[in-house]
């Protein structure tokens, strides 16, 4: 793996944008889909970001109100689509939140870019205690169901534009095809005879449906080094595209984290940072590049902090990116990063007004 030296080029890359940035964390302050044009190819394993929704129109989320049509916003988020495709790891994957009234057009625009895997349903509840606006508003003047949920998009590179078809799926049949190896051969030479899941035989993992272990990955190398494979063999973290899922996590495509509670200093759109620790912890490796180009709270890049990944935000409000500078400069002196409400309290109370008094915020 050569995730220090990738994060290292995409500093080099950002130069003068970057706000803040240390060893695991960098910020920039700036237009994302240009600071973007400026990262380098398939350098990012993970794109976890929550843009504008559109249809929301809130005034203090920048851009949220900056199309006139849903085809100009559509055409916009194909911007970041095309881009997004470029800096991704061909073993990436990408969340996307967006609210449940423009999923399916953003689905439409996204499939000609990626393999669309799943549609989560984030049903937003709430604490115990605390009712939000679901229990403030007026049920008897809907006209509608009540949008008390959100979409996340998962989709990862697309290879061939086949969703069976995985980047891995690929590398493996060309390896073995160069070596006169059967997918009958291969698998009696590696003893891959499980039914499915990390179990699954040759014919699975080229078909996409499953992936193997590591340990599976290491005897498929050997395999293919011992049939006269004369190619450097890739690690399992650059070729593989993770997915680890259990029993005791939120496996389904139903979320039910709890949405963040109202505070002082919060962000109009945060998220919970358990939730997106649940997205990288699934779908990439320690020491993984986790990219966000809304940072907006900073909660994508503390939870890759969190979970020992690296952190990559663009936020184009310099008031945003001085209190993720702050979150993460007071989690490092306190060891305390995963409570950005605390932190913020503490800011507040340390009378910091420069952070909360702007326009662009309602709190």
């Amino acid at each position: 793996m050569s995730r220090i030296i990738d994060f290292n080029n995409i500093k080099d890359s950002l130069g003068n944008s970057i706000f803040y940035t240390n060893d695991r964390a960098t910020v920039a302050l700036g237009d994302s889909l240009q600071l973007l044009k400026k990262i380098p190819d398939n350098s990012v394993s993970l794109i976890l970001t929550d843009p504008p929704y559109h249809s929301t129109k809130k005034g203090n989320i920048i851009n949220d109100k900056a199309f006139s049509t849903d085809d100009d916003f559509i055409n916009w988020m194909e911007l970041y689509a095309m881009q997004w495709k470029r800096v991704l790891r061909p073993n990436g994957s990408i969340f996307m939140f967006c609210s449940s009234c423009m999923e399916s057009k953003l689905t439409n625009m996204l499939c000609k870019h990626f393999n669309v895997l799943s549609h989560i349903v984030w049903t937003k509840p709430n604490e115990p205690g605390y009712d939000g606006w679901k229990g403030k508003m007026k049920k008897e003047a809907l006209r509608q169901w009540y949008p008390h949920s959100e979409r996340i998009i998962f989709m990862e590179a697309a290879s061939e534009g086949n969703l069976n078809r995985s980047y891995f799926g690929n590398y493996l049949k060309r390896l073995r095809t160069e070596c006169n190896l059967s997918g009958k051969d291969l698998t009696g030479m590696i003893g891959a005879y499980g039914r499915v899941n990390h179990g699954g035989a040759v014919s699975n993992w080229e078909s996409g449906r499953n992936i193997p272990s590591k340990e599976q990955y290491a005897s498929i190398c050997e395999a293919l080094k011992k049939s006269g494979i004369k190619e450097k063999l890739l690690e399992y973290e650059d070729v593989i595209r993770p997915f680890e899922v259990n029993a005791n996590v939120e496996f389904t495509d139903v979320w039910t984290f709890p949405s963040v509670k109202a505070y002082k200093g919060k962000h109009p759109a945060e998220k919970p940072v358990s939730m997106l620790e649940h997205c990288i912890r699934a779908t990439t490796f320690p020491g993984d590049i986790v990219l966000d180009c809304f940072a907006g709270s900073g909660s994508t890049i503390v939870a890759a902090l969190l979970t020992h990944r690296i952190g990559i935000g663009i936020e184009i409000d310099n008031s945003w990116c001085f209190s993720i500078k702050r979150i993460i400069e007071n989690a490092e002196d306190t060891g305390d990063v995963c409570d950005i409400q605390s932190i913020m309290k503490r800011l507040v109370s340390d009378k910091e007004p420069s952070l909360f008094d702007f326009e662009t915020k309602a709190f």
